[in-house]
């Protein structure tokens, strides 16, 4: 998911499910407003994005299956932060080859959908 940020983007990584039937419906449904998309990439990369993004909660454990699962606040990985590119094209550059099949990018008004 990346958001464009006056000159520069910011993203993270979402593990499960990345397609448009799920992470788009789920971006273009609960994830319109700047300040919850802020909220969203502010806690970085992810293992699943939902309707709410939730509180801390044990990664291995049962949680309200309308929450996120973050690497960082809830399996207390480090340097799972959001990061920063200059460009929609240095970041598509940065996942090529590793797995990402769609990215979602916030332009200020709605979610454009890619594949990559």
């Amino acid at each position: 998911m990346l958001l464009e940020d006056g000159e520069t983007i910011r993203s993270v990584y979402c593990h499960w499910d990345g397609y448009p039937a799920h992470v788009g419906k789920i971006l273009n449904e609960h994830y319109t407003n700047r300040s919850k998309i802020d909220q969203l990439l502010t806690l970085g990369d992810l293992s699943s994005l939902d309707k709410n993004i939730g509180e801390k909660h044990d990664f291995d454990s049962y949680q309200p299956d309308t929450w996120c699962t973050f690497y960082g606040r809830d399996r207390g990985e480090s340097d799972v932060g959001p990061l920063i590119h200059e460009s929609s094209e240095q970041w598509l550059d940065s996942r090529k080859g590793n797995g990402c099949e769609y990215g979602y990018l916030w332009n200020g008004v709605s979610w454009t959908t890619f594949k990559i």
